[in-house]
């Protein structure tokens, strides 16, 4: 009987940037992409390498934002997540204000080849994990497009519930993002 065995889930380090170029390039060509990422292949092919090493820089430390990734056991890159951490009353990504202090889980992928093996399952725990105790917010949000069925129970397997927020798509606002949220239990 064959086992799978589960990847190790690690913070990106600031000189991965090309393996974090390449796994970005990657999602940003699987069919669920343009409903899935803000961001487009053909802008993030275009970047320099100067803009892929800075991002990676600003992902690999830090309590701001934090790149995890998901590897396997001979160094392949199998999945991917990235956490930042929004201020209350600061601008989001869609234009809205921030209410209060919370992650916002973004950039989440898994190879095709790795899914259905707890990859997403693994690099989600990690990212709110260290979200509770690094980044010491009690809420982390995600949103996940109304047309991605697989992305909404991942994340609900997860612990993830809709909040009953929307936001319109960008280039399609008849289509909406539904957030979806986790609040830390306190203890008592």
């Amino acid at each position: 009987m064959n086992q799978v065995m589960r990847p190790t889930i690690r913070s990106v380090r600031a000189d991965e940037w090309r393996a974090a170029k390449e796994l970005r390039l990657t999602a940003l060509r699987d069919p669920v992409a343009p409903i899935a990422f803000v961001e487009t292949y053909e802008r993030a092919v275009a970047e320099p390498d100067s803009f892929w090493r800075e991002r990676t820089e600003g992902a690999a430390g830090g309590t701001r934002v934090r790149q995890f990734v998901a590897e396997d056991a001979d160094g392949t890159w199998s999945g991917t997540v990235t956490v930042l951490v929004e201020e209350a009353g600061a601008d989001d990504a869609f234009g809205g204000t921030v209410q209060r202090r919370q992650a916002h889980l973004v950039g989440v992928y898994v190879r095709p080849e790795c899914r259905g093996a707890g990859v997403i399952d693994a690099l989600i725990e990690a990212a709110v994990a260290w979200s509770w105790s690094v980044a010491d917010v009690a809420r982390a949000r995600l949103y996940a497009h109304q047309d991605n069925a697989r992305a909404e129970r991942a994340y609900r397997r997860c612990g993830f519930r809709p909040s009953g927020e929307t936001v319109p798509m960008q280039g399609d606002p008849a289509k909406v993002e539904r957030e979806m949220i986790l609040e830390r239990l306190q203890a008592y």
